[in-house]
């Protein structure tokens, strides 16, 4: 079986999120691996001038944090994992992902959610999944929120993993 010392999360701020987020934390348990946790802000949405964009990639931090909180409280508890970060990025997601985040971290699993796009808007887009999967070269992990049962509290794991 491979072993996984450093893994990439990618957040997406939605759906698939917290079964990306649980999914990361429960490899990392089982492999002593760190986690750094990455999510870009998509500046195809809007216009960054380069004014704020310190305040918006910090309170876009705040908020997966906030929305992970009892996730990261667990996993920062848990000794089989060594380091736990969480980075936000601005730029076009699949690009920024990969060069700004992934590639620094040199992780041996990146894990990230499956969205479902409409045939017209992939299509045109892409996935960020898919674009990680043709990209990067070491093991891509896609969850799909429907694959992870919720597991009661008092199931998981020692420290809540």
């Amino acid at each position: 079986m491979a072993r996984y010392n450093r893994i990439f999360a990618a957040l997406d701020g939605g759906s698939t999120q917290e079964a990306v987020a649980r999914r990361a934390f429960s490899i990392a348990h089982d492999n002593n691996s760190e986690i750094l946790f990455g999510y870009v802000i998509d500046s195809s949405k809007f216009e960054t001038s380069g004014v704020g964009d310190d305040a918006l990639v910090e309170s876009t931090r705040e908020r997966l944090r906030g929305d992970l909180e009892r996730y990261f409280k667990r996993a920062e508890q848990d000794e089989c994992i060594p380091s736990l970060d969480l980075k936000v990025g601005i730029g076009r997601i699949a690009e920024t992902l990969e060069n700004d985040l992934i590639k620094p971290f040199n992780p041996d699993l990146v894990i990230c959610g499956v969205r479902g796009l409409s045939n017209i808007r992939y299509a045109f887009v892409g996935s960020v999944s898919t674009h990680l999967v043709h990209h990067m070269t070491c093991d891509v992990l896609v969850v799909r929120p429907e694959s992870i049962e919720e597991v009661p509290e008092e199931e998981y794991a020692p420290l809540g993993l």
